[in-house]
């Protein structure tokens, strides 16, 4: 497959991770201000509709096994546009029923589109390292997305809600423009396979593959390991370091640090393989982390040479672990499927990571803002995640035969 091909892939990956940033990071405090909000209700609303997000995940994958995968996102797109620009333009009344219906419409657009566009890379990629270029395409171009996320709030407004709210409005032009090179140049890859059989027996059957159990094993591992810092970060670098003006300067180098680092780990999984090449990233994240615990008050430079570091490790994350999950579901017939179960398991762990480290933190006396609890605080973003990082690292040595496709 030639570069522009790749190219004309990843790009899609762009606005679908664009639109990630707001719903997860600016929407509770949007509502809350705009909205006037309580936040126990709006937070029975995320809870209630994430939930539901992940347990139609494996529904869907099950279904972009059974029509085209170029067709699905053809429908799935338009929805998720709707969606997203309806979450920021809330009525002055019923903002609890709008949020819902926006959320839903939002979640089911996305999740639909983005099951088939995995699904669509495992098909059109011709072998292992193809995939492994195409995952890296769409994950690279997701990074520029979120980049430009964190960054255009802020300069297309003074306010942050009204740059939010202006913000949601360039989703549906980006994603026309990368949708029609996508659709013009890439092919349309495997033709569904046949009748629509019960979904159960299908998502059964790529849950009895033992491979797949355990790259999947791996893949909760460690992608706890990511969501606990992740959901962490703003009140480590606002209560430990007091730097929370720094957050949004330190995210972006971490992004800008994965894209940057993407390249270098497609290049080392050429030599070594992808298992390889993940285990070679979960090193450099656990030396990179291992100082994070230490840190204090004014630290910030020290806090940015391992968001650089933990950055690069991060385009291990991304691409080696959805590129070996594309081979597993190419091998099982069911690519789909594999990446209907995939994403629930990416959404779950973050939900795990939430409620294991917000309740932990409490019990410990944490409250943002306060000066109680700072330590069980650095010890949750850091030390607990190295430890779900090693067990990832260690489970991913130990089977790493069984996973690598080459």
């Amino acid at each position: 497959m030639t570069g522009g091909r790749v190219l004309a892939y990843g790009l899609l990956g762009l606005p679908l991770a664009f639109a990630a940033l707001p719903v997860y990071v600016h929407l509770p405090r949007y509502y809350a201000a705009v909205a006037g909000m309580e936040l126990a209700l709006l937070g029975g609303i995320l809870l209630a509709a994430r939930l539901l997000d992940a347990a139609v995940d494996p529904f869907l994958g099950w279904l972009a096994d059974r029509v085209p995968r170029r067709r699905m996102l053809a429908l799935a797109l338009p929805l998720f546009a709707a969606g997203f620009v309806a979450l920021f333009t809330p009525p002055a009344d019923g903002a609890a029923g709008w949020l819902l219906g926006a959320l839903a419409l939002t979640y089911l657009g996305f999740s639909a589109a983005s099951v088939a566009y995995q699904a669509w890379g495992a098909d059109v990629g011709a072998d292992s390292a193809e995939r492994t270029r195409l995952t890296a395409a769409r994950e690279g171009c997701g990074l520029l997305g979120v980049i430009l996320a964190a960054a255009l709030p802020g300069l297309l407004a003074a306010d942050p809600e009204a740059g939010v709210a202006r913000l949601a409005w360039l989703l549906p032009p980006l994603l026309l423009l990368a949708a029609l090179p996508a659709f013009a140049l890439v092919g349309p890859g495997a033709p569904p396979p046949g009748p629509a059989a019960p979904p159960w027996p299908a998502l059964s059957r790529v849950l009895a593959d033992a491979a797949f159990r355990r790259l999947l094993a791996v893949f909760v591992a460690n992608g706890i390991a990511a969501a606990l810092p992740a959901t962490l970060f703003l009140f480590f670098v606002a209560d430990v370091l007091r730097a929370g003006a720094a957050g949004g300067p330190l995210l972006a180098l971490y992004f800008v640090a994965g894209a940057a680092g993407l390249p270098l780990w497609v290049a080392l999984a050429a030599r070594v393989g992808r298992v390889g090449a993940w285990l070679a990233g979960m090193a450099l994240s656990i030396v990179a982390f291992s100082g994070a615990a230490l840190l204090g008050p004014g630290d910030v430079a020290a806090f940015a040479a391992i968001c650089l570091l933990s950055g690069l490790a991060l385009g291990a994350d991304l691409a080696m672990p959805a590129a070996l999950a594309a081979d597993h579901g190419e091998r099982l017939g069911q690519a789909g499927a594999c990446f209907g179960v995939w994403n629930l398991v990416a959404k779950l762990n973050l939900a795990l990571a939430a409620g294991l480290a917000l309740p932990l933190l409490a019990a410990f006396g944490y409250a943002p803002g306060g000066e109680s609890g700072l330590a069980a605080l650095g010890l949750a973003y850091a030390l607990l995640p190295l430890a779900f990082k090693a067990l990832a690292a260690a489970l991913l040595w130990r089977w790493r035969h069984f996973l690598e496709n080459r």
